[in-house]
């Protein structure tokens, strides 16, 4: 059984008084402990199906279910304590008002867990930041550390899954390295399951292990990383992502 099951999934949500279809009618299954990658271009849909895992994005039609079970309205402590989400802004995910130690203390707090103090430092030291980041501001950190003390936040519920929005878009090229290979290792060493949002076909190679392409809100083409390596995509828009990737891999 898979640990996320997403079923004939649509989002439909008004702008400007007219419907916008958002998503429309995908499917896919993530296994326990596997790293899904979501890929196409701005406006695809790909975010707003993390959105919709977490109740921010009205359901239209089909379901989703977490380890077998249709997620509640709201979604509630329970939810939390399975998945956490990593935006893609560093900068606007931190509130600029609160010291780390309290931004990583309040998810225990709430959910009543103790030895706070301990596990802060542990959350720190996981993401390869010193015990001294606790009494840091937002302002006072790189985008790359902030962007650790996210993931540090994510991870304080211990969750097995994580929900990955475009999480090193904001960083520069070798921050964006680091953090990648960050998350590859709590991974391994969580056996955390993965659900990644990217633009960019590079990340998602370096991340992932299955790959579903959405273009329009639709599901184009589902493919292993070594078809993606291999270039052997199906679809036409699918070979188009992987061309311009491979353009601006090559101007950089």
């Amino acid at each position: 059984m898979a640990l996320i099951e997403i079923d004939n999934l649509s989002v439909t949500f008004t702008a400007k008084g007219r419907p916008v279809h958002a998503v429309r009618g995908v499917s896919l299954a993530v296994g326990e402990r596997e790293s899904y990658g979501l890929v196409g271009e701005s406006g695809s849909g790909k975010s707003t199906i993390l959105r919709a895992i977490c109740g921010l994005a009205p359901v239209s039609g089909g379901t989703i279910r977490i380890g077998g079970q249709p997620l509640p309205e709201p979604r509630g402590r329970a939810f939390s304590r399975q998945v956490q989400m990593v935006f893609q802004d560093p900068y606007a995910s931190l509130h600029p008002r609160h010291t780390i130690d309290r931004t990583l203390s309040e998810p225990l707090a709430i959910h009543g867990i103790g030895e706070t103090d301990a596990r802060v430092v542990r959350a720190l030291e996981d993401v390869g930041l010193p015990a001294s980041f606790r009494f840091r501001f937002p302002h006072q950190l790189s985008g790359g550390q902030r962007q650790r003390v996210a993931i540090a936040r994510a991870l304080m519920l211990e969750p097995k899954i994580l929900l990955l929005d475009e999480p090193t878009s904001a960083l520069d090229a070798s921050v964006q390295a680091e953090t990648l290979n960050l998350l590859n290792r709590l991974r391994a060493e969580r056996g955390l399951t993965f659900l990644m949002v990217s633009h960019d076909l590079a990340v998602i190679d370096h991340m992932c292990d299955r790959i579903l392409v959405m273009q329009h809100g639709q599901a184009v083409e589902e493919l292993p990383r070594e078809a993606l390596a291999a270039a052997a995509m199906k679809t036409a828009y699918a070979q188009s992502l992987f061309a311009a990737s491979a353009d601006r891999m090559l101007e950089s």
